[in-house]
């Protein structure tokens, strides 16, 4: 991918129970690609990564998603495993966040469970979404269209179902903060 996000801010919303490569590698390509990156989070300090259900890496908290400004980002990512878009979702603030993020037109990028949070936030009523298979039903409650591909870009909702799926991940993301794929259906 040649996009260049240099001047482009981008926030990670996550806590503990991130899937690690879920975070680490979007964080990684959107560096490379020039973004400043923000881990944006409930907590303060650090949180807790894991490699499924054994511990990962703990990644800094950056800012406070209660002072986090979805004004001062050009996009977000929602890392996904099973504890970590969990927590967030019920969360009155990352909610808010992320339906402030979608509103003012800002691509939200979200894999594995992470699309749970876009469910919650109420943010997916009309679009096309993928995820990891389980928690389909509960995006379809949320008036999401659920397909099984490895990415999804609808209006700049990217949605992808695991880590296997990365790569395209990554990419649409990058596609999407850099404009390129913002209203692909």
């Amino acid at each position: 991918m040649s996009a260049s996000l240099r001047g482009k801010r981008v926030a990670i919303v996550a806590t503990h129970g991130f899937e690690e490569s879920e975070l680490s590698v979007p964080l990684r390509a959107l560096s490379r690609a020039g973004a400043a990156v923000h881990v944006v989070s409930p907590e303060t300090g650090e949180i807790q990564g894991m490699r499924h259900f054994e511990k990962g890496l703990s990644v800094a908290v950056n800012r406070s998603v209660e002072v986090a400004d979805a004004a001062d980002y050009d996009g977000a990512v929602v890392p996904g495993g099973l504890f970590n878009p969990d927590q967030l979702r019920a969360n009155d603030t990352v909610r808010a966040f992320v339906r402030d993020l979608v509103a003012r037109g800002r691509p939200v990028a979200a894999i594995c469970h992470g699309p749970w949070v876009l469910a919650d936030a109420g943010v997916l009523a009309g679009r096309t979404v993928t995820s990891v298979a389980s928690i389909r039903k509960d995006l379809e409650n949320a008036g999401a269209r659920w397909v099984d591909r490895e990415v999804v870009v609808d209006h700049g909702i990217v949605t992808s179902r695991t880590p296997d799926d990365l790569e395209a991940f990554t990419e649409a993301l990058l596609a999407c903060i850099d404009g390129g794929a913002r209203a692909a259906a």
